[in-house]
């Protein structure tokens, strides 16, 4: 296997500030929740995915959503990219879906003014009217590497700054 890429903890300071943006906190419930990152880790030898974990207890009812900041960045070499998928266990028992299908984390994310830190955005799509729990700790979405090709008129040399739609800005 081919080694591309390395998981790291965003810093604190962008942590608290994408955590305070989407959750009341104290400064104490922070910290803890930023020590208790657990870095992306493949489950078994022959897993493709990497499982992203939650730092807090999420339940969500039917048609809730959530926009959980991970505090991962990932360093990738060029040439590839990290997709972000849904765990299909999630999805098939209880249908709790990311909101974007699959995210799409560039090499050059990781140089972005908030650290190139990886958001994820789930929703309980239940039509069944079930409540999804999970515990934290537990595995939310999984991140899979992927190489990828460019055309031979390819010229871009723009460089990226932010997240979410900052390459179509």
């Amino acid at each position: 296997m081919q080694r591309i890429a390395e998981f790291e903890k965003v810093s604190f300071k962008q942590f608290e500030e994408a955590w305070k943006n989407n959750f009341l906190a104290s400064d104490e419930e922070v910290t803890r929740l930023y020590e208790s990152i657990k870095l992306p880790c493949r489950a078994t030898s022959g897993s493709a995915g990497y499982d992203f974990f939650t730092p807090i207890d999420l339940t969500l009812s039917p048609k809730e959503n959530i926009l959980l900041p991970t505090g991962v960045r990932v360093k990738i070499e060029e040439g590839w990219f990290l997709g972000i998928m849904p765990k299909s266990g999630l999805g098939f028992k209880f249908r709790l879906q990311m909101d974007n299908t699959i995210g799409v984390i560039d090499s050059d994310y990781y140089y972005s003014d908030n650290e190139g830190h990886i958001f994820v955005k789930l929703t309980n799509d239940s039509n069944q009217n079930k409540v999804v729990s999970i515990k934290a700790g537990a595995s939310i979405c999984q991140g899979i590497f992927l190489p990828f090709g460019i055309t031979m008129s390819d010229c871009v040399t723009s460089l990226r700054n932010g997240g979410l739609g900052s390459t179509s800005k």
